[in-house]
Order: C-alpha cells, then sequence, then structure tokens
C-alpha cells in the first residue's frame, strides 16, 4: 500500500522541484514564488517541519539538488540573491556563465568528486568542479559543450556509434542518489529566435534537462536534453579529449506498438506523429548490478518512455590494434524502448527512480504521481498512483501548485 502524506500551503505558488537528501529525513522544495524551504521529517509522528526558509532569487526556481553526505555540505550553493544572514543556509557560490535561464541543476554521483552540471536555454551543458572544500567558495568551469552542434555520435571511434530499436513498449529485455541544496533559476533570457510553426515560443515549449549515469565504470556519462527537438543525447566527458555522443535516444522514428497490454496508443494524424516534442526530464536509474541500465525521459507529449541502454561488451569497447575498429559483436552503445506510457494525457514535470532503480515516478500536469514497474514477466506496468485527494480525503479541493503530497 502506497502511505502518503500532505505538506499543506508549502509555497505561495507552484512547487516547481522536490528532492529528498540522502537519509530521507530531509526535503528540499523550490517555487514559482521564488523561495527554497527545507523539510525535516519527524519520524516518530511523520510529520514535516519546516527547517529553514529563504527567498533565493530574484526569479522562478525550477531545480534542487543535494550534494552527496560524504562532502559534509551544511549550506547550499545557490545560483541566485544572497540569503538571509539569521539563515542556517547561506550562499557560497554563484555560477554566471550561462547566457540563459539555468534550467537544471545536478550533482554528480560522489566518486566523481564534488562537481555539479547545469544546462541552460542557450542550450549548454556546463560541468564545474569545486577546488575548495568545505569552504565552497571556488567553483572552476571544468566543461562547457553545445548539446545542440554535438555530433549525435562520435565519428573517431566507430566501436562507440549508436544503435537505437524498438521493441513492444512495455517489455524489458531481462535513488535517486542522494545528493547540501544547489538550485537553477533565471540568469540571463537570451534573444529569442523565431520559432518553429506550430511550435510556440522557445523557452515555454522547449525542455531542458540533464541526469548523470550512476555507474563509475563508463567514467562521467551524462544524459542531455534541450529545446524542441525531443532527443536526448548520452554525452561521455572526459578530460583527455572532448566531449562524444555516445548514443542518441530519439523515439520520433518510432511509432507505438499495439502488442503488449498496457500501451494505450492515442489517435494521431500523420503530421502529428512527425511532431517532436520537447523532453522536459530524465532520470537515470541506479545500475545496482545490471549489464544494461535504464534512463526515464518524460515529455511535453505526455509520454513516459522507459530506455534499455546497453553499452559496449567488456573488454569489446576498444580493439587491441588501436584502429578504433573491434572484432566483437556487440561494440555500439544501443538503446531500446521497453516502456511507453500516456497516462498522464498532458506535460510531463518530472520523472524518477526509486533507490534501486526498479520503481519509477512520474508528475504531470494531471495533478498525479504516477508510479510504474516490471513485473515478474518483465513487462512495464503501471503500480499504482497519488493526488492530492488521496493524500488528504478532508480536502478533496486542495490546489496541488502549493502543496507537496510526499511518499
Amino acid at each position: 500500500m502506497i502511505q502518503t502524506s500532505l505538506i499543506e500551503n508549502a509555497h505561495n505558488d507552484l512547487v516547481t522541484d522536490a528532492a529528498y537528501d540522502f537519509y530521507g529525513l530531509r526535503l528540499a522544495t523550490c517555487s514559482l514564488d521564488q523561495r527554497i524551504k527545507v523539510w525535516q521529517l519527524d519520524e516518530v509522528q511523520g510529520t514535516w517541519s519546516v527547517e529553514d526558509d529563504w527567498k533565493a532569487h530574484d526569479a522562478a526556481i525550477t531545480k534542487v539538488s543535494w550534494a552527496h553526505p560524504e562532502f559534509e555540505l551544511d549550506q547550499p550553493q545557490v545560483n541566485g540573491a544572497s540569503t538571509s544572514s539569521s539563515s542556517r543556509w547561506l550562499e557560497r557560490a554563484v555560477l554566471v556563465d550561462a547566457k540563459g535561464t539555468v534550467r537544471a541543476v545536478e550533482f554528480a554521483p560522489q566518486h566523481f568528486g564534488l562537481k555539479i552540471a547545469t544546462i541552460s536555454s542557450d542550450n549548454h551543458l556546463r560541468i564545474y568542479e569545486c577546488l575548495e572544500q568545505p569552504s565552497l567558495l571556488t567553483w572552476q568551469l571544468a566543461e562547457e559543450v553545445d548539446v545542440l552542434t554535438l555530433p549525435s555520435s562520435s565519428p573517431a571511434t566507430h566501436s562507440l556509434s549508436h544503435t537505437v530499436t524498438q521493441v513492444t513498449p512495455t517489455q524489458t529485455l531481462s535513488t535517486l542518489e542522494g545528493t547540501s541544496v544547489a538550485l537553477a533559476a533565471h540568469a540571463i533570457q537570451q534573444q529569442q529566435p523565431p520559432s518553429r510553426p506550430g511550435m510556440g515560443n522557445k523557452e515555454a515549449d522547449g525542455g531542458w534537462c540533464i541526469s548523470w549515469c550512476k555507474d563509475r565504470y563508463w567514467g562521467e556519462v551524462i544524459a542531455a536534453a534541450c529545446g524542441i527537438d525531443g532527443k536526448v543525447k548520452v554525452i561521455q566527458l572526459s578530460p583527455s579529449r572532448r566531449p562524444s555522443t555516445l548514443l542518441t535516444l530519439d523515439p520520433s522514428p518510432a511509432k507505438p506498438s499495439t502488442e503488449g497490454g498496457n500501451t494505450r496508443p492515442t489517435s494521431q494524424s500523420a503530421e502529428t506523429e512527425s511532431t517532436a516534442y520537447s523532453v522536459t526530464s530524465i532520470a537515470w536509474a541506479p545500475s545496482c548490478g545490471r549489464s544494461y541500465h535504464l534512463i526515464a525521459t518524460g515529455s511535453r507529449d505526455g509520454r513516459v518512455r522507459i530506455w534499455r541502454v546497453k553499452p559496449p561488451t567488456l573488454n569489446d569497447e576498444y580493439d587491441q590494434d588501436g584502429d578504433g575498429e573491434s572484432d566483437g559483436a556487440d561494440t555500439k552503445w544501443n538503446a531500446s524502448i521497453v516502456g511507453d506510457f500516456d497516462d498522464h494525457k498532458s506535460s510531463i514535470g518530472r520523472v524518477e527512480w526509486n533507490i534501486t532503480g526498479t520503481v519509477l515516478s512520474s508528475a504531470g500536469n494531471d495533478g498525479r504521481v504516477r508510479l510504474w514497474k516490471a513485473t515478474t514477466g518483465n513487462v512495464w506496468r503501471p503500480a499504482g498512483h497519488i493526488s492530492v485527494e488521496q493524500a488528504e480525503e478532508q480536502q478533496p479541493d486542495v490546489d496541488m501548485e502549493e502543496n507537496v503530497v510526499v511518499e
């Protein structure tokens, strides 16, 4: 049974993001009201109380991310205005390189050190590394790449070129990494280029999101999406060479299958089927010993997709002769869609995995948090949903935008 509680009147406006710390005892929320709140769980009563509350930006805040407790951070890294001197959480650094609205931010897995990735509406992925711990005063821009202009595959290594295939959308072929609070919000509004016919304003209709690979074996790998092309690029970062694309996840060539049980194809015209919808959220699942990875995406078309991503076979990734070719059969990164759901019937705001990567949650504009889980037959199916009405039956008219439902 799903256990829920309700934090009433959490913010004065739309709650845009919520994130647990590593231990699940604190919850950070942000909102269009430009404020951050950190909530503390009373484990005996099962209730949440405000630990701290401050105005962090002069614009809407879109994302919060916790650093791993290994770094013993007590204050958040805030990209915005200074906080009150009486606050327990103090501003330590401001990152100002973005030439557009900062739309997403996420700390790297702890084994890569204290690093943070950001993506902005200027379509640039930026990686920062902290040079002063624990003061957190100095951060270095370690990498900057234009995601849209990055080639869809790496031309220098044929063995790492990408392949994307479509399988029955609901069948598999076989958390959240805890992270002090970092925030991304409005920086400098870039001049908007002409929008694509029928797609509206670029800033309003685009999607900018990132998610780190949790497995350290493959080095620093991050999935990123930007703009309105509906694609996700899996990018390899390396201190010795320029970033390269290992794989591009593009659902547009494939049509939803009518097989497999729970896929609910919608009636679409040919023009609609060919339209790319921006990706609004990415979540890379913890691997937990699997030989493949799971990446979840949510889009403005209302679809939640689960991708099975298979890296090259170990020992075949690079050839021994150094000519970029390998005799191995599984020498390419490849991906297939193993889950495709349109239950929200509206734009997806967030997708996220549990700590073992076995249950996926998604939040949409329909006001519901939906759960997805693979059955014993390796078929991804709905596992329930949560709404404010379910969490608090006595207040069925509670405004979803100003409250937080806690699982």
